[in-house]
């Protein structure tokens, strides 16, 4: 590991632990030549992935876009911002262990409900309304009759969408 003191590739690691969720290590560091510590992250390497827009447009993943949204339909509803990071890691993994690397924007929707269906019933709701792009009152009121059906496997807003060759993960 190069030094960004003096560039010197020889050091020696003091102290390293599991950081972001177990999601990288963290290691701090000391050079063999000029003494400075630092530190540096080891993470894994995903490859990247395209999502597909409704409009054909293709785009690369945004983590941050994710958490955004789902942060949005959240609000006030006491869901912790860690338990919204951890739904996005989730759902980020869940994509990163598919063999496609593209990804329609409807099926990372549904992974998302999948998610608020068990976290708040607002959040579900105010996510897809968004998502299912509701029109009036009704597409509310099925979408409601939907989330007190536990035994409803496809939504409203599946059965709104035609098939989707695209989607790569099944609800």
């Amino acid at each position: 590991m190069q030094c960004p003191y003096c560039q010197n590739t020889d050091s020696r690691v003091l102290e390293s632990r599991s950081s972001e969720n177990g999601q990288s290590i963290r290691r701090r560091r000391e050079c063999l030549q000029c003494k400075h510590r630092f530190t540096t992250y080891e993470r894994i390497e995903f490859v990247p992935i395209t999502v597909m827009k409704k409009d054909g447009k293709r785009e690369s993943f945004d983590r941050s876009k994710l958490l955004r949204g789902i942060v949005r339909a959240c609000e006030k509803t006491g869901i912790s911002h860690n338990r919204l990071e951890e739904i996005v890691d989730d759902i980020e993994s869940r994509l990163q262990q598919e063999p496609r690397r593209e990804v329609t924007s409807h099926s990372i929707g549904r992974l998302v409900l999948e998610y608020l269906r068990h976290e708040s019933e607002v959040a579900y709701l105010r996510f897809a309304s968004v998502y299912g792009n509701f029109q009036g009152i009704r597409d509310f009121i099925e979408t409601l009759a939907d989330l007190q059906s536990p035994e409803s496997d496809r939504s409203r807003l599946d059965r709104s969408y035609s098939e989707d060759p695209g989607a790569v993960i099944s609800p």
